[in-house]
């Protein structure tokens, strides 16, 4: 079965305390606007307006240590997953019943997560 996936964007991973001060550094940085602060009511999410290319981009309150990841979106969490795998990623971690991490081979964390089909990130991929 046929499944489509495309980069969604990037995540700031913050090791900090203060996300509303991570979030105003990141936000004046990369000249872009926080349109949905605490985004979810979690305390954790502050999503940006969308980047270059309609690229989804947000900071994010971790326990590890700072990192950038990416997301890649799917219309298919499992059939993607799946073809990840093949390549030699790992899984991680199911978040929420909505999402993985993963690991690539080269030790980078990124996730796979549903697709926002309204976004006007370009075409995606199609995968057999």
């Amino acid at each position: 079965m046929t499944h489509r996936s495309r980069l969604a964007g990037f995540i700031i991973d913050s090791q900090v305390d203060d996300l509303p001060a991570a979030s105003a550094f990141w936000s004046q940085a990369l000249g872009l606007k926080i349109t949905h602060p605490d985004d979810g009511d979690l305390g954790i999410y502050d999503k940006f307006e969308p980047g270059p290319g309609g690229l989804h981009i947000e900071v994010q309150k971790v326990a590890h240590p700072s990192r950038v990841h990416l997301d890649i979106e799917t219309d298919d969490i499992d059939a993607e997953v799946a073809r990840l795998e093949a390549l030699g990623a790992k899984r991680i971690q199911h978040v929420r019943d909505r999402w993985w991490v993963m690991e690539a081979p080269t030790g980078h964390r990124f996730c796979v997560v549903p697709m926002d089909e309204d976004s006007p990130r370009g075409k995606p991929n199609e995968w057999k």
